[in-house]
């Protein structure tokens, strides 16, 4: 699917007008809800071929936190052939008590892909613990940009910072709010 159509195709499908409170605690006019994207298979398949373009040489694996970086990062490692790991929100306290989910080398270079931008929060948290655990990201990707300090904040933490498409690409104004 061509940048633009996909653009569009994700407009369409996830772009929410109201009143919303963000994962940050800000409120907002406008929402991307990413799991109307993630769940359409036409979608998610041109994003896993178009986040596998954009990882960088020497990436070894990819990694994608719960719960709506797993479904992107799945369909990037069917794209690109690598691995990939999928990250908890905290530690299971059964089984095998994992923090995450796939194979991790200490020094392995990883992309850590994320759905929607919007301060870096989360994207900085599953970084740090996988940093923890001997992982080198060494590139964040998110799939949009909210353009409200993800890129800033990732960039000031030592990360590329890569964003597919922009709210400017799907139609909104960042300054909405």
């Amino acid at each position: 699917m061509e940048r633009s159509a996909l653009a569009q195709r994700i407009a369409d499908t996830s772009v929410l007008r109201g009143t919303f409170t963000l994962r940050s605690g800000r409120t907002s006019s406008w929402y991307i809800d990413k799991y109307r994207f993630s769940t359409r298979p036409d979608i998610l398949q041109a994003l896993g071929a178009m986040l596998a373009q954009h990882l960088p040489p020497g990436t070894q694996r990819l990694a994608g936190a719960e719960l709506g970086g797993v479904p992107l990062v799945t369909t990037a490692a069917m794209a690109s052939g690598l691995p990939c790991i999928f990250v908890r929100n905290a530690k299971k306290e059964y089984g095998t008590a994992k923090r995450f989910e796939g194979d991790l080398e200490a020094g392995d270079h990883i992309v850590l892909i994320e759905d929607v931008a919007t301060t870096g929060g989360q994207v900085l948290e599953a970084a740090a613990d996988l940093a923890e655990t001997g992982g080198v990201v060494t590139t964040i990707i998110a799939v949009v940009d909210r353009m409200q300090g993800a890129r800033e904040r990732i960039e000031a933490a030592g990360y590329a910072f890569t964003a597919l498409f922009t709210v400017e690409d799907l139609g909104i104004d960042p300054s909405q709010d």
